[in-house]
């Protein structure tokens, strides 16, 4: 392997903190985001769910970008007291930023090897009784339709609980201009390796560039839903990593 460049594929405000933290690992690292992330075009499903809040025993966020679209809605100074399940670092660092105390915060450890629903789950299952209330707070599709897995939701009404939506930002496919295209391109050759943490943005690849043959491409990828992604796509040489930057330094330098 002679790859030396990584492509980093988080949408772009997570894809600078990436590309620095390889960077100052010793890795040429370059922000390619595969999702864009743009306000809902309706605010007022945000606005109510900040009207009902007390009313839930835990709200859910998904990813950093839902706590900084949910809380830009926030009305003045509401303190936050229930529960907020975060699942990874970057969400539940987004909540501290976002003034929520660690103290309310659940979240798998810092150190696990998946952060993902089912890791998340199996922390705050327990205070999962019948008959009460969540809220999860999402990203959309194009129109602001919910869009992602819905796994933890089918857990929780197994849990005989109940809860509610509402989509904090549209997750939409990438416009590559000239540079992108190149850098794709590059990639496509084994010319850099793939930095993956979302099956959507291989989805969104792969719509973008229909015409590629992935073979030569390496890649690394954070959750084994996503190596399968990747390998059902033609990827030529999948790594399935930890998302913690040592495994992922240690991961990509394996196909350098």
């Amino acid at each position: 392997m002679s790859a030396t460049r990584v492509i980093v594929t988080r949408p772009a405000r997570e894809a600078t903190r990436w590309v620095d933290d390889l960077r100052n690992a010793g890795l040429d690292a370059v922000a390619l985001p595969l999702i864009d992330i743009a306000p809902v075009a309706d605010f007022e499903p945000l606005r109510a769910a900040w009207a009902r809040a007390a009313g839930y025993a835990a709200v859910m966020f998904v990813s950093a970008n839902a706590v900084e679209e949910f809380f830009r809605l926030r009305p003045g100074e509401v303190p936050v007291t229930l529960r907020c399940w975060a699942t990874g670092p970057g969400t539940a660092r987004a909540l501290r930023n976002a003034g929520v105390a660690s103290g309310v915060i659940d979240a798998p450890d810092a150190a696990s090897s998946n952060f993902d629903s089912e890791a998340l789950w199996a922390l705050v299952r327990p205070q999962v009784t019948p008959g009460a209330r969540l809220l999860i707070v999402r990203g959309g599709d194009a129109a602001g339709n919910a869009a992602g897995r819905d796994w933890l939701a089918h857990e929780i009404e197994m849990a005989q609980a109940y809860y509610d939506t509402v989509v904090a930002y549209r997750r939409l496919p990438p416009a590559f201009d000239s540079a992108a295209l190149a850098i794709a391109a590059d990639g496509a050759e084994g010319g850099a390796i793939w930095l993956f943490s979302s099956s959507e943005a291989i989805g969104n690849l792969r719509r973008a560039l229909p015409n590629t043959v992935w073979g030569k491409a390496l890649a690394v990828a954070t959750h084994a839903r996503i190596a399968e992604a990747a390998r059902a796509t033609g990827f030529g040489t999948v790594v399935l990593s930890q998302p913690l930057k040592e495994a992922l330094v240690a991961s990509i330098e394996s196909l350098a």
